[in-house]
């Protein structure tokens, strides 16, 4: 028995048939924004407005075998996942708005035929890499705790919030102009300064069990690393689309920060769970590490 301290969302699916029926399924879809998708991710994108997605939001499977609860992914090599690849951005592509942007996550070896294949169809703006905090041991090679995320837009016309994603930082060495602190401020807490964001995170955290954003997803991305794309690169109201959407993170942190959103998943144990956030999910509800406005480094209890 698991421990009441332990929030994972890990209910069996016969227990989620309420969460469930709140799902579309993708044969019975018809373009509805603030929806779970249940079904093929190529069926629902063919029942989607044509440019009228703001922000892409996409975490496929990487190209390794993965038993994702019952719905196996079998490991492709490169060629095949990038024809893999090239298929769901093409599927994708006439749905965004001309000013929409693009993120794709990968790990390193999907990152090769990631990078190619986006650069053909978007404008390649920025390789993301984030520090997953916690990997698996390797006995005969490095331990792989890094990530990336590709970052592209449709065209030069393109949003970017920066005042929305800074990151506040303690200062080690505070420097003082005339005696009054300099692009830093003093708090109870601490001296901290709110720097501009780098393409190297380090202060994300992997969703653990003792966080109520955690499930037994197997591969699932923390909400704060979703608030990040979100913020930098969508406003209030905009449709965010995350085509393999898993148990519901980017829907969830979309609904927390005021937009739109469209989440598809094959898998109706992850819709049901997601379906289970979305209902405890409130605009403005709490994100964490992300506080008054800024992004906190890992660890400062935020």
């Amino acid at each position: 028995m698991s421990s009441a301290r332990n929030k994972t969302i890990n209910f069996p699916l016969d227990e989620g048939g309420e969460y469930l029926s709140r799902c579309i399924l993708a044969e019975n879809y018809a373009g509805e924004k603030n929806a779970t998708v249940l079904g093929d991710t190529f069926l629902a994108l063919k029942k989607i407005e044509k440019n009228s997605v703001d922000l892409l939001i996409a975490d496929p499977p990487y190209d390794l075998n993965k038993d994702f609860h019952g719905k196996k992914f079998r490991q492709m090599g490169g060629e095949e996942y990038a024809e893999y690849t090239e298929r769901w951005i093409l599927a994708v592509k006439p749905l965004l708005k001309e000013t929409a942007s693009i993120y794709v996550c990968a790990d390193w070896r999907t990152s090769i035929p990631l990078g190619a294949v986006l650069e053909r169809h978007f404008v390649l703006r920025n390789r993301i890499t984030w520090q997953r905090e916690k990997g698996r041991g390797a006995g005969a090679n490095w331990k792989n705790s890094m990530e990336d995320i590709y970052f592209a837009t449709v065209s030069d016309k393109y949003t970017f919030n920066l005042g929305a994603v800074k990151q506040r930082k303690r200062v080690r060495a505070p420097y003082r102009e005339n005696g009054a602190p300099k692009d830093w401020e003093s708090t109870e807490s601490g001296n901290f300064r709110n720097t501009c964001p780098s393409n190297f995170w380090d202060d994300i955290t992997v969703p653990y069990w003792s966080m109520e954003e955690n499930t037994a997803h197997p591969t699932q991305k923390p909400e704060k690393l979703m608030a990040k794309l979100i913020l930098a690169s969508s406003a209030e109201g905009d449709l965010v689309l995350d085509p393999f959407s898993g148990s519901g993170t980017t829907g969830v942190t979309a609904k927390k920060l005021g937009r739109k959103y469209i989440d598809i998943e094959q898998n109706p144990l992850y819709c049901a769970w997601a379906e289970y956030r979305l209902e405890r999910a409130r605009p403005g509800g709490r994100i964490q590490g992300y506080e008054q406005g800024v992004f906190w480094e890992r660890g400062s209890g935020k």
